[in-house]
C-alpha cells in the first residue's frame, strides 16, 4: 500500500502551487528566532554595563529563554498539530514582536529577566510549526531535504546578520534597539504568511492534556535549574531538591502519554532507533557548543578589543560555513550514508574546539575564523542531517510533535550547556587576583571589571583588568575543551545509533 502512495503523494507535492513561497515565509520565522539568539551574545557587555547584574543574573538572562521555550516546546507543538500550524506561527511571531519591545525597554535585571522568560513563551510557538508546515508541504523526500537544507541555512544565516546588524546597531544606538530588529521581519511574516502558507493540523488531535502540559513544564525547568544551580553553587539541598522534582514530573509525564488515547506526546517515536539518535545528537552538539558561543562575542569585545560591528563580523565564517554545508547536506547524505555525514560533522566540530583550548588574550584571527568555519560546515552537515532523519521519521500528522522534540533537545542542550560551561567560565573568573581596592562587582563578570577599571588610576586599571582578561581566557579554553570532549563522544555514538539510517529518495 506504501508503494501504490508514494507516486501519488510524489506528484501532489510537485504540482503544488507556491510551495517555495511559502517557505520563504517560514524561513523569516527562523530567522527571527537566529537573529535574537545571537545578539544578545553581543548586546551582553552594555547589558552588565546598564542594568548591573550579577554574575548569576547574567547566566539567567542568557538562559532562561532556553529553559521555557524547552519546557513548551512539546506542548506547542502539540498544540499546533491540534488548532493548525499556520494559526499558531502567526500568533506566536506577533508575541514575539510585542515581547521583543519589553526586552528592549527593560530597567532592571529582574524585568530582563522575566522579559527573556516572556520571549521564550512565544519563541516555543515557532520552530515546530515551521518543520511541521516543512514536513506537510513537502511530501517528496528530496524537496524536503532541500527545504529543509534551506531552513537551516536560514538559520544559520541568522547568526551571521544578527551580529553584524546588531554590531551596526550597537556602535550608533543604546542596546536595546538590537530587539528591536524583530519587528519589521515579525510583521512580513505575518502579513505575508496570512497569504502564502497553507493550514494543516491533525484531523484526528484528539484534546489537549492540560495535566500533561504541566508536567512537561515543570519537569523541563526544574531538571535545567537543578544542573544550574549545582555547576554554579555545588551539589546542596537547593539543586538536589529541583531535579528530583523535575525527573519525578517528566516520570509522570511519560507515565501519562503511555496511558492517554492521544497523548501530547507519542513516546512510541523513540522506539525509532534513528530518530533517538537525531535528538541525541542535537542535544549534545547543542550543549558542547552552547557555552562557548555564548562567551564568544565578550572575548572579542572585551579581551581583544573589537568594537561591535568587527566583533559581529569575525564570527562570519560559522555562519558561511553552516549555509553552504547545510545547503549539500542532504544529497552528501545519500551518496555516502547518513551517520558517515553526522558523525563527520560531529568530529570536525569537536576538532575545532580543541583547537580553541590554546587560545589566549593575543590570538590572531586566522586561527580562530579558520576553528569557526570549521565549526560551521560541521553544525551544516550535523544539524540539518539529523532534522531531515526526525522529519521523516513520523508520519505527517505528528510533525508538530516530533519537531517540538528536536527543538526542545536544541533548547534544552543550549540551556544546559550555558549552565555548565558558562558556569565553568564563570567559576574560573571569579577566582583572579584584584588589586586592592577592587569593586566586588569586577569579579561577576568580565564586563563589571572593565566598567571598575575606567574608574581606576591607569596602574591599577591596567593589572585589573590584565588579570580580569586572562582568568577570563583561562575559563573560556577549559569550557573549549570541555566541549571539545562532548562533542567527539557524541560522534561515536552517532555512528552507532545512525546505522543503516537512510533518507527518503
Amino acid at each position: 500500500m506504501t508503494s501504490t502512495l508514494r507516486p501519488a503523494t510524489t506528484t501532489e507535492a510537485v504540482q503544488r502551487p507556491g510551495r517555495w513561497l511559502a517557505l520563504s515565509v517560514l524561513v523569516l520565522a527562523v530567522l527571527l528566532v537566529a537573529v535574537d539568539a545571537t545578539v544578545l551574545g553581543l548586546a551582553t557587555p552594555y547589558i552588565s554595563e546598564d542594568l548591573k547584574p550579577t554574575g548569576t543574573q547574567l547566566l539567567w538572562i542568557g538562559d532562561v529563554y532556553s529553559f521555557v521555550i524547552a519546557g513548551l516546546l512539546v506542548s506547542m507543538g502539540s498544540l499546533g498539530d491540534r488548532i493548525g500550524r499556520k494559526r499558531i506561527l502567526l500568533l506566536g511571531a506577533t508575541a514575539f514582536g510585542a515581547m521583543s519591545v519589553l526586552n528592549a525597554y527593560a530597567t532592571t535585571p529582574e524585568l530582563m529577566i522575566l522579559a527573556r522568560a516572556l520571549l521564550g513563551v512565544a519563541g516555543a510557538t515557532l520552530m515546530p510549526a515551521t518543520l511541521a508546515l516543512i514536513r506537510n508541504i513537502f511530501h517528496d523526500p528530496r524537496e524536503r531535504s532541500l527545504a529543509v537544507g534551506i531552513w537551516g541555512a536560514t538559520a544559520s544565516a541568522g547568526t551571521a546578520v544578527g551580529p553584524i546588524v546588531g554590531g551596526f546597531l550597537l556602535e550608533h544606538f543604546w542596546w536595546g534597539s538590537v530587539f528591536l530588529i524583530n519587528l519589521p521581519v515579525m510583521a512580513v511574516l505575518v502579513l505575508v504568511g496570512i497569504k502564502l502558507l497553507p493550514e494543516s493540523r491533525n484531523p484526528n488531535p484528539g484534546p489537549w492534556d492540560m495535566l500533561s502540559v504541566v508536567l512537561s513544564l515543570v519537569g523541563m525547568i526544574a531538571v535545567v535549574y537543578a544542573v544550574k544551580e549545582a555547576a554554579s553553587h555545588g551539589v546542596t539541598g537547593e539543586p538536589i531538591a529541583a531535579g528530583l522534582l523535575g525527573a519525578a514530573a517528566l516520570y509522570a509525564f511519560v507515565r501519562r502519554q503511555l496511558t492517554l488515547p492521544t497523548p501530547l506526546l507519542d513516546m512510541r517515536l523513540f522506539r525509532n532507533r534513528g530518530f533517538s539518535g537525531a535528538v541525541l545528537a542535537d542535544l549534545l552538539t547543542i550543549l558542547g557548543l552552547s557555552g562557548l558561543v555564548f562567551f564568544l562575542s565578550q572575548y572579542l569585545q572585551l579581551v581583544q578589543d573589537r568594537p561591535p560591528l568587527e566583533a559581529g563580523l569575525a564570527e562570519l565564517p560559522a555562519a558561511v560555513g553552516a549555509v553552504a554545508a547545510g545547503l549539500v547536506a542532504g544529497a552528501t547524505a545519500r551518496r555516502y550514508s547518513v551517520r558517515a555525514v553526522v558523525s563527520g560533522g560531529l568530529a570536525a566540530i569537536g576538532l575545532a574546539l580543541a583547537s580553541l583550548t590554546v587560545l589566549d588574550e593575543s590570538t590572531g584571527y586566522p586561527v580562530l575564523g579558520a576553528a569557526l568555519l570549521v565549526v560551521g560546515v560541521g553544525a551544516g552537515f550535523s544539524f540539518t542531517v539529523t532534522a531531515d532523519v526526525i522529519l521523516s521519521s513520523v508520519p505527517k500528522d505528528q510533525a508538530g510533535a516530533a519537531s517540538a522534540v528536536s527543538e526542545t533537545a536544541y533548547e534544552l542542550g543550549a540551556a544546559l550547556g550555558i549552565a555548565v560551561l558558562g558556569s565553568i567560565v564563570t567559576g574560573v573568573y571569579r577566582g583572579f587576583t584584584a588589586p586592592p581596592g577592587t569593586p566586588t562587582g569586577a569579579h561577576e563578570s568580565l564586563g563589571g571589571a572593565v566598567e571598575a577599571a575606567s574608574g581606576m588610576p591607569m596602574n591599577t586599571a591596567q593589572d585589573l583588568l590584565a588579570s580580569a582578561r586572562g582568568a577570563f581566557v583561562d575559563g573560556l579554553t577549559i569550557a573549549a575543551g570541555a566541549g571539545a570532549a562532548v562533542l567527539l563522544a557524541t560522534a561515536l555514538a552517532a555512528w552507532f545509533m545512525l546505522k543503516n539510517q537512510r533518507l527518503g529518495l
